[in-house]
């Protein structure tokens, strides 16, 4: 499968998920992680070496806060959490960069269009944040 066939995936995929929730308040992305470093660097500048695990894709999000994952486990229906940086910041609505990759621009576009759904919110700025 070429890269605009996996593209025209995800497309699809986005609107499905949009028409399952059309009133969720944030966009929705759907991104296949195995294939991000083939236009990460083009897109964002910086690069972007091959994942090896879905893990280490979550673990390189902008914001630490957004770090993420829930897969719900077939045999029992339990849900497996992978929060590399925990879920405090989710509850205390605070957004944290992550310095896994130098995106300050993506943390701050990302945090920005959060904040103005959650006026509430607690943005810490890349600067400050510390490592």
């Amino acid at each position: 499968m070429n890269s605009t066939s996996f593209e025209h995936l995800e497309r699809a995929t986005e609107r499905r998920v949009r028409e399952f929730m059309p009133t969720f308040p944030v966009p929705i992305e759907v991104r296949n992680q195995a294939r991000v470093h083939l236009w990460f660097e083009d897109y964002f500048g910086i690069p972007y070496p091959p994942l090896k695990s879905p893990e280490e894709a979550i673990a390189r999000y902008a914001s630490a806060t957004h770090a993420v994952g829930i897969r719900l486990m077939k045999e029992d229906d339990r849900m497996d959490i992978f929060a590399p940086y925990g879920l405090e910041d989710i509850f205390s609505m605070v957004i944290r960069p992550n310095y896994e990759l130098p995106n300050k621009a993506t943390h701050d576009r990302k945090a920005e269009r959060a904040k103005a759904v959650w006026p509430e919110l607690t943005v810490v700025p890349w600067a400050e944040a510390g490592t």
